[in-house]
């Protein structure tokens, strides 16, 4: 009841409650998500009550995405994350870094303007379609990370990652693919009918 209440045309205004809500109670998943960079709303994108969103104006976050208690995401220099993710808790994605300019400019640091601090990373970030990233990951300043990734819990992760990584350690490394995961899946019988990448369905049946 409750489900089928939230699809209908009253969606939007319960998940503004909810999220009011949020502000005065115990943690709990949010339903719904306003984009504000395509000005669209997402019901079916979870994200729990605590996540801290920094810069919302600049974080894209698609449809069915799954963001789980106690992250952060830091939108300044732009992150889009893509339909399907689902980032575990206590995770964080970070698309800038005051490390080298924060001694650079000393006292003077903080009457600058972010985007004109001398050695300052500002860099986005982007998360393909149905990637996992796990319990207490963290992403760096200019990651770009492929569809169907899977991210090992507690993974430091930087750079550029293919479609199908599996990606694990600090600093993160490739250390398989997803395909070859899934591919197992599908010779043991699992019923593969709702699969994210319909394409590789025929690979797997040859």
């Amino acid at each position: 009841m409750l489900r089928r209440l939230y699809l209908s045309p009253f969606g939007i205004f319960i998940s503004l409650m909810l999220r009011v809500v949020a502000v005065f109670y115990k943690n709990f998943m949010v339903y719904g998500f306003s984009n504000r960079v395509d000005g669209k709303f997402y019901k079916k994108t979870r994200i729990a009550s605590d996540v801290k969103l920094i810069y919302k104006n600049k974080i894209d976050i698609k449809d069915n995405v799954w963001i789980g208690y106690h992250c952060l995401v830091d939108g300044i220099g732009g992150v889009t994350i893509e339909k399907g993710v689902n980032i575990a808790s206590h995770s964080c994605v970070y698309s800038h870094s005051s490390q080298n300019s924060i001694r650079l400019l000393g006292e003077n640091f903080i009457e600058i303007p972010a985007e004109k601090r001398i050695g300052y990373i500002l860099e986005p970030v982007k998360i393909g379609e149905y990637t996992f990233v796990g319990t207490s990951s963290v992403i760096l300043p200019g990651t770009s990370i492929g569809k169907g990734c899977v991210i090992g819990a507690g993974s430091i992760v930087k750079g550029e990652f293919p479609d199908y990584s599996i990606i694990v350690g600090n600093p993160a490394k490739i250390v398989g693919d997803t395909r070859k995961v899934d591919e197992k899946l599908f010779q043991s019988g699992v019923a593969f009918k709702d699969y994210y990448d319909q394409s590789l369905l025929k690979e797997y049946s040859k």
